[in-house]
């Protein structure tokens, strides 16, 4: 099990870079600088609006730059910070851990830490895990609703739009064969 980004996300991320670069004329150091000395703001948000107002920017380029500029911030490749931050609840971690030990031996498995979910890949992402208030997991499947009877449609969620059946876990012991089941099966369309 690998962490961080599939080598599809990876080539993403590097076209930003190589785009940002070719369509704006400045190298990733020289916007690092013009953050540095230039912008005021303090907070992630406020950064990335002030990268838009003040240069037209996208989203995805302004959060590139700030995560060069400011890595102690913790970007989207600090995947320690980033399931920290998000698995604090001691019974959504234990779910999580029960979903991890299920997929282990997936070949070619990624896990991906984001800042709402925990995304996991073979070529494209196959499962997405994100907790719950009450100590629960919403699990995201790239499988429609009608795989399982305890399957739903997602509605609003974060993850990837290939997920399209979610399912509610409330404890460890809910990772059952079933749910193995699910998991493998949508590993194998990725």
């Amino acid at each position: 099990m690998s962490q961080g980004l599939t080598e599809r996300q990876q080539k993403w991320f590097a076209s930003v870079q190589a785009s940002l670069e070719r369509d704006t004329g400045k190298t990733i150091d020289q916007w690092v600088e013009i953050v540095r000395r230039d912008c005021k703001e303090t907070k992630p948000k406020a950064r990335v609006d002030w990268l838009k107002e003040q240069y037209g920017l996208g989203v995805n380029r302004c959060a590139h730059i700030l995560s060069v500029a400011f890595p102690e911030a913790g970007g989207w490749d600090d995947a320690d910070t980033l399931r920290a931050a998000l698995w604090t609840d001691p019974g959504s971690r234990a779910i999580l851990e029960a979903i991890e030990a299920a997929v282990a031996d997936f070949p070619g498995l990624v896990t991906g830490q984001r800042k709402a979910f925990t995304a996991f890949s073979n070529k494209v992402q196959f499962a997405s895990a994100k907790p719950v208030k009450g100590g629960g997991v919403s699990l995201g499947l790239a499988l429609t609703p009608d795989a399982s009877p305890r399957l739903s449609e997602p509605k609003n969620e974060s993850w990837s739009e290939r997920l399209k059946a979610k399912l509610a876990l409330a404890s460890p012991a809910d990772v059952d064969d079933e749910v193995k089941a699910l998991l493998k099966a949508a590993w194998e369309r990725s």
